[in-house]
């Protein structure tokens, strides 16, 4: 069964957006050059792979956001992009953020393939997606800085009707056991199918 979701999703959206991203720069100021190959805890990819694809979905949001509409293809990597992944990290990061305070969040309705989704809930999912890939980043790079504690518990509270345990495959692995004294940043990471050991 799927939990009811959250009432308050627009203050959830605007108030986990912010930490979230702070969270993932803090991560990402540990990536050199000589770690792009590691592996992550994201299947088959390595750290260059991953920013890569969190610089896509930070631009998916933002594009969201200020056009009120996200479309299904990806940009074709930028030079700025191949260069220096964490940089464009860093920067699509900072424009999500101006993205998501500017204007155009005041906006009904964001369009995705034909589907509307509140600005709220979009910057909900945005806050879980930066937050998670901050974790793989940290991960990578052989940090291991969990996602601070209070936004970890309100993430693993929005998380399973952003994600839902049905139909989630291919885009999330299955729930991953863990210890019942695991951490809130750990059973974060576990729900979305990232193995915290």
């Amino acid at each position: 069964m799927t939990p009811a979701a959250p009432t308050a999703w627009p203050a959830e959206g605007a108030r986990l957006l912010e930490p979230s991203i702070s969270y993932a720069l803090g991560a990402a100021l540990a990536v050199t050059p000589e770690l792009m190959y590691r592996p992550t805890p994201c299947g088959e990819w390595n750290l260059r792979m991953l920013l890569r694809h969190a610089c896509e979905s930070l631009a998916a949001f933002g594009e969201g956001i200020e056009a009120g509409r996200v479309g299904l293809d990806p940009a074709a990597e930028d030079g700025a992009l191949a260069a220096d992944p964490a940089r464009a990290f860093r920067d699509r990061a900072g424009l999500l953020l101006d993205a998501w305070t500017g204007p155009g969040h005041q906006r009904q309705v964001v369009d995705i393939a034909g589907c509307p989704l509140t600005p709220s809930v979009m910057a909900a999912a945005a806050a879980l997606e930066v937050a998670v890939h901050g974790w793989d980043i940290s991960r990578a790079c052989g940090q291991r800085q969990p996602i601070p504690r209070a936004l970890a518990i309100d993430l693993l509270a929005i998380a399973p009707v952003l994600v839902p345990r049905i139909g989630r495959h291919p885009l999330f692995a299955a729930p991953v056991a863990v210890a019942a004294t695991a951490g809130p940043s750990d059973r974060l990471a576990a729900f979305l199918g990232r193995s915290p050991a």
